[in-house]
Parts: C-alpha cells; structure tokens; sequence
C-alpha cells in the first residue's frame, strides 16, 4: 500500500513534467518566424558607455582601429568594443542587433542593409583603393592591364593550366570579396557558374584579408586586396602589386548605425556620437594621417564635402547626425 507521502511524491513529479512540457511550448519561437514588421529584441549593450562595433578585418589588420580606440577612448571615455570580421559577416551581425553600428566596404550590400530597416544614417568617411597582388615573375602576364582585362587574363591562364597561375580568394562575403565578385562579373562571367570550382587555379581562404594574403604568399598566388592591408604586411611578402590603377578598385569605407526602432537596445547615441566624431575634422585628419609615419603615405584617404557626394562616391560624408 502507498503512503500518502509516496502518492504527494509521485503527484509532484507528473507536476514537474506538465509544467516542463508547458514551457516548452510556449517557448520563444526560432529565428526566422518572427513576425515580419516586428521589432526584435537585441543582445542588451553593456552600457550608455560603451559602442559595439562590427566592422572589417581590414581596418583591424592596418591597425586603424587600434589608433581610433585610442584617441576616441581618451577624450570621451567611451569604452569602442570592435568585432573584426569580413563585411558581410559584420552586417549579419548587426541585423540580429548583437551590435550598435558597423564600418564596413561594400556598398551594395551597405545599401541593402539600408533599405531593408537595419541600418540608419549611413555615413561614408574615407576610402583607399584595392590592388591585385601576385608574384614577381607574374606568370598570367597581367602587368599594365586594366583591372578587368587582368581577371580575364588569369581566368584564361587558370582554366588553362598555365603554370604558376593561382588565384586566391577571400572566399568569406567580405567586401574585399564582394569587389572580387563585382570584377569577375564585369569581366564577363558567372560567379557560382564559371569561377567556383573551376579548377585548382581558384583557392577559397575563407579568411580575413591579413590570413588571406599570407595564404596567397605561400602560394605564391594571385589575389585581390586592400592596399592598406597590404603595406602593413607588405615586410612578410614577396608578393607585389600587379595592378594598382582602375576606377573600379576605389574601395569606400562607411559607418552605419543600427536602427533603433527595430533593435531598441542598441546604443543609438552612442553611435551617432562616433559617427559624429569620424565624420568631425578631427577625426578626417586622424585617418588622413595614420600611416604617413611608417609608409609615407596615408593608408586611407578621408572623404570631405562636396566630393563625396558625386560619382563615384555618391554617398553622405559631412552632415552630422542626430543624436
């Protein structure tokens, strides 16, 4: 015969389970079945004192955003958290509201980040230009070509099985691989179609443009990147610039902040703050002048009014932002 204590234990369990099982379905629902429209909580920021920042492993690896914190963090004491990742994956991250604002390089995706209420006030604030990099004995023979005719030419080179000609991409969604694609396109081919899996000539490195360059180093390869990342790893190579003019290698960098209408957790006046500040003299002067020391040029060239709103900018770079 069950005691009474027995039968309450026994009781107590099927009530730990109904309520178990009750949880479960009331649960928060996975991501993709939100309500389309409906604002979303974000990851909440640690602070009205601190600014994340998703932003490309470009300014991370030329070391301007280590002399940004620097500056910025000294005169506001603003603790900057930056997330150095390809630009692709830092828009990603902002559009689960995991961040305040993003720096990043790539304009079409920047403008669809825009469009689809992710992303307010963008701001451009400087820009630097892409370069194909590869051997010195430049094996595809592309010296002197137009950026176009170059991807023509070891695509040809490539497929071929012409010996030496590798090409290495990025391979990450970043902008630097955003422009690849953009050059593949206008040289006349299909990405998914002509160019992946192509052959061994085409290498994925799936990596920040630092590692990428390394990668194509040892493979003594060809690839396209940020001239900025270039110089600042230009000691560990033997690669060299190949082709270094081309309006289409112009690489713009801008600031975005997250909407707060859809992310009420962000920072928002914090973001604006720093974009504010960017976008300042002060803050066009600093990145003016970071590099000129160690490369005797600057790795970046700010964006001033009224050039940046003409081709082939054609973006906002002086007025402020509301706070």
């Amino acid at each position: 015969m069950k005691t009474n204590a027995t039968i309450l234990s026994a009781g107590a369990v099927l009530l730990l389970l109904i309520l178990a099982i009750f949880a479960g379905c009331t649960g928060t629902a996975p991501e993709g079945n939100e309500t389309p429209g409906a604002t979303t909580t974000a990851t909440p920021a640690a602070g009205a004192n601190v600014i994340r920042v998703a932003t490309t492993t470009s300014l991370e690896n030329t070391g301007l955003l280590a002399e940004l914190e620097r500056v910025y963090e000294g005169e506001t004491g603003v603790d900057l958290q930056f997330i150095a990742q390809g630009t692709g994956q830092s828009l990603d991250t902002a559009r689960r509201g995991d961040v305040d604002m993003v720096l990043v390089h790539a304009p079409a995706l920047e403008e669809q980040f825009v469009n689809d209420g992710y992303g307010i006030n963008p701001r451009c604030i400087a820009y630097n230009y892409f370069i194909i990099v590869g051997p010195k004995s430049d094996p595809a023979g592309i010296a002197n070509m137009s950026p176009v005719e170059a991807f023509k030419t070891i695509y040809a080179a490539g497929t071929n099985k012409t010996p030496g000609v590798v090409f290495v991409s990025r391979g990450d969604n970043s902008g630097t691989h955003a422009q690849e694609k953009t050059l593949w396109k206008e040289a006349g081919y299909d990405y998914e179609k002509d160019i992946l899996d192509s052959g061994a000539w085409y290498v994925e490195a799936g990596k920040g443009m630092g590692d990428t360059l390394i990668l194509t180093n040892e493979k003594n390869a060809y690839t396209l990147s940020d001239e900025g990342t270039y110089l600042s790893f230009k000691d560990r190579l033997a690669l060299v610039p190949v082709i270094e003019q081309g309006t289409e290698l112009m690489n713009r960098y801008s600031a975005i902040a997250v909407n707060p209408e859809k992310y009420p957790g962000v920072n928002a006046k914090g973001a604006a703050g720093f974009t504010n500040w960017l976008i300042s003299d002060e803050g066009k002067q600093l990145i003016g002048d970071f590099g000129k020391a160690e490369f005797g040029k600057p790795l970046f060239v700010p964006l001033y009014a009224p050039e940046c709103t003409g081709p082939p900018f054609n973006c906002t770079c002086a007025e402020p932002v509301a706070a």
